[in-house]
C-alpha cells in the first residue's frame, strides 16, 4: 500500500511520509520527538529524539520502489559531517533546556517499504 502511493508522490513528499513514519516509530519505542526538520547553513537534522536522559540525532533514509541503491549507502562522510555541525548548532542554542542529557547518540532510520530499520549509534563524532 504504502509502495504505491509513493509512487505518486514528490521527492519532497516522499521524505515527509518517510519522517512521519520515522517519528511514529520512535514515539512507540518510548522516544519523545522535541524537533523535526531542525535547519542550519550547515544542513539539516531530520529528527531530535529524547528518552530519559538520551538525546538522539536521527536521519531519516527511504526506499520504497526498491531502486538499485541501499538507502543506508546515501550517509556518506560528507553527510555526517553536516550532521555533527548542525547538531553542535543545536545544542549551543539548546544548551539551558538539555541540562539533564548525559548521553547523545547519532542515529539512522531507514523506512524500507512497510519495515523500518532503526540502526542506533550509526556513527560517531571523534572528540
Amino acid at each position: 500500500m504504502i509502495k504505491k502511493l509513493f509512487e505518486v508522490l514528490s521527492s519532497k513528499q516522499k521524505g515527509g511520509l518517510a519522517e512521519s513514519l520515522a517519528e511514529k516509530y520512535l514515539k512507540a519505542q518510548g522516544f519523545k520527538i522535541i524537533a523535526k526538520n531542525f535547519r542550519t547553513k550547515q544542513g539539516e537534522i531530520d529528527l531530535i529524539a529524547m528518552k530519559k536522559d538520551l538525546l538522539v540525532f536521527v536521519e531519516v533514509k527511504a526506499d520504497f520502489q526498491g531502486l538499485d541503491f541501499i538507502a543506508e549507502e546515501k550517509i556518506d562522510q560528507r553527510k555526517i559531517r553536516k550532521i555533527f555541525g548542525v547538531a553542535e548548532e543545536f545544542l549551543f542554542k539548546n544548551s539551558k533546556n538539555l541540562s539533564k542529557i548525559k548521553n547523545i547518540r547519532f542515529d539512522v532510520v531507514v523506512i524500507r517499504g512497510e519495515e523500518v530499520f532503526h540502526y542506533e549509534d550509526a556513527f560517531q563524532k571523534d572528540v
